[in-house]
Formats: structure tokens, sequence, C-alpha cells
């Protein structure tokens, strides 16, 4: 059976309460330069490889804070990373397990993931 949706995942949204601040955060983890433009005042695009990230301050809201990780951010030396966050003062909400993953919470509260796959 063919489906008009595809497999693929497109962006997935992360609501942040303050647009400037999470664009200047994010960048910063990722090594990426906080040079885009906020659109409409909410939204900011993070230059991703793959699967895209986009930064909302319009549906921020203490119900919409991501409690579980809905996604994670790929890396190839787990232990390397776990070190990179803890010296970024990342609050980091596991330590790393089976030797793959970890998790960590963004400044907004958001909980995100980071593995080795």
């Amino acid at each position: 059976m063919n489906s008009p949706i595809l497999n693929q995942i497109g962006t997935v949204f992360i609501p942040v309460n303050n647009i400037e601040h999470a664009r200047d955060w994010y960048c910063d983890l990722l090594g990426l330069p906080a040079d885009g433009e906020i659109l409409f005042g909410h939204l900011y695009i993070l230059p991703m490889k793959g699967a895209g990230i986009v930064l909302d301050s319009k549906i921020f809201s203490e119900e919409t804070i991501v409690n579980t990780p809905l996604f994670h951010f790929n890396t190839d030396n787990i232990e390397e990373a776990y070190e990179y966050m803890k010296g970024k003062k990342v609050q980091l909400t596991t330590e790393i397990e089976h030797g793959h993953y970890f998790n960590f919470k963004d400044p907004d509260g958001n909980h995100l993931m980071v593995c080795k796959c």
C-alpha cells in the first residue's frame, strides 16, 4: 500500500521561553554560529544535518516542556560528549547508560539525549 506520507522526519519543534537565549545556548552547544534570523519574533531554525530543529518561543508553557527525550543528538564518542557537556555545566540527568547514551536538560527544562549510534 502506498502512502502520501513519507517515512521521514522533517523538523522537531522545541518549546523555549526566550528565543534569543535559546538560540545562543543551542548554537553554542552544537558549535554553530548564532547569526541566523529569528523569524516572526519567535522561531529560530537551527542549521542541522538531517532532521531539522526549530526553537519556538510562541508554543512555550510549563505544559509544553518536553519531559522525556523525543529524539537524540548523535555522537561518535559518548565519553567525550559527556565530558564536553559537564564542562559546559549543562544539567545532566543521567550518567552514560549502557555505554551508549545520556540525558540532559536545556535551560528551559526540556529533556534531551545524546547517543552513540
